[in-house]
């Protein structure tokens, strides 16, 4: 997999591709990146990148050429102009905007398993219109919220695919994760036995592999209802779950009526 990374702070993306598991992941080859810096294509000398936007309105926006001029630089190849469709052979490129679908697990491992991703990062009020028409293929929101940095909705789009890359995490951690099988993951413990005043559960010093298990399956489930109670009732609609889960679910529901998979805000 290969990151390339358009930005106007370099330095921001540098620093992370230098650190923990990616680092590893890069001197191991399985992972390669490039932080591509917009001003260097920014055509006066004092490297503007920036101007009003048309029609007035506070803030500033990035001018369409050092953008355009960037994304060329990488191979990203400009849509037909009556069509606008994607050009065969281009990477696939994002656009990190508020405005955009929402980032999920499930499109994570979709991006995964590319063979290279452009990520540009705006500033200030967002990115010419025109880039997006010209040159985006998709645009992703981190959340409903707004960032003034493009560079950390992309670092967290990063840091859920490459994971995802093959012989990056071994397969076993990547399994019993939140959202792996639509559910949130279990209460984890270690060292030691007790902590302030709190114990770790017996079940999990017990050795009894198929209690551990059980344990967990319903302290996910129990967790689930009540902090996304909403992934309970996408997983009953798509019929991700088994009959073991979904009388576990039952019976949670009828011992805690304050768990509830009942109506709440879809993501």
């Amino acid at each position: 997999m290969k990151y390339t990374v358009l930005t106007l702070f370099p330095e921001i993306i540098n620093a992370y591709f230098s650190n923990s598991i990616m680092a590893k992941a890069i001197q191991r080859d399985i992972i390669q990146y490039q932080a591509i810096n917009i001003r260097d294509f920014a055509a006066d000398k004092h490297k503007t990148c920036d101007d009003a936007p048309y029609g007035g309105g506070p803030g500033m926006l990035m001018l369409p050429a050092p953008l355009a001029a960037a994304l060329e630089s990488v191979c990203v190849q400009k849509k037909d102009t009556h069509s606008l469709l994607p050009t065969p052979h281009s990477p696939h490129t994002i656009y990190l905007s508020p405005s955009g679908k929402p980032f999920t697990q499930t499109m994570a491992q979709q991006l995964a398993a590319l063979p290279e991703l452009i990520l540009v990062c705006g500033r200030y009020e967002g990115i010419d219109q025109r880039i997006i028409d010209l040159y985006i293929d998709e645009e992703i929101s981190v959340g409903d919220y707004v960032l003034s940095s493009g560079e950390v909705a992309a670092l967290a789009v990063i840091d859920a695919t490459y994971r995802l890359v093959d012989a990056v995490i071994t397969p076993e951690s990547l399994e019993e994760e939140s959202f792996s099988d639509g559910l949130l993951e279990y209460p984890q413990y270690t060292r030691p036995e007790i902590f302030d005043t709190l114990n770790v559960p017996d079940v999990l010093l017990s050795g009894h592999h198929e209690n551990i298990r059980k344990w967990r399956l319903e302290k996910k489930i129990e967790k689930t209802l009540r902090n996304r109670p909403e992934l309970i009732r996408h997983g009953r609609e798509a019929g991700i779950f088994n009959t073991e889960i979904i009388s576990i679910i039952d019976r949670e529901l009828q011992i805690s009526p304050a768990l509830t998979e009942g109506d709440t805000k879809d993501e």
